[in-house]
């Protein structure tokens, strides 16, 4: 079973706010989630892997065009 982590300890491993988290949960854009019951939790392998896709070179780099 992967671990799981609530969104205060998921904010702090990707270096963001809780209420970043919580905003990119309503607008999209943020590392999958999972609700249980009223619980949010986030895998430990999908914030990684959130992390590693949105990793960048420059702030010109051609990945981020629309």
């Amino acid at each position: 079973m992967q671990q799981k982590m609530r969104t205060k300890q998921a904010a702090y491993r990707v270096g963001l706010s809780a209420s970043t988290l919580e905003k990119l949960r309503v607008y999209g854009g943020g590392p999958r989630y999972a609700k249980l019951g009223r619980a949010v939790v986030y895998d430990v392998a999908d914030l990684d892997a959130w992390v590693a896709q949105n990793s960048r070179i420059s702030t010109s780099d051609a990945s981020m065009a629309p």
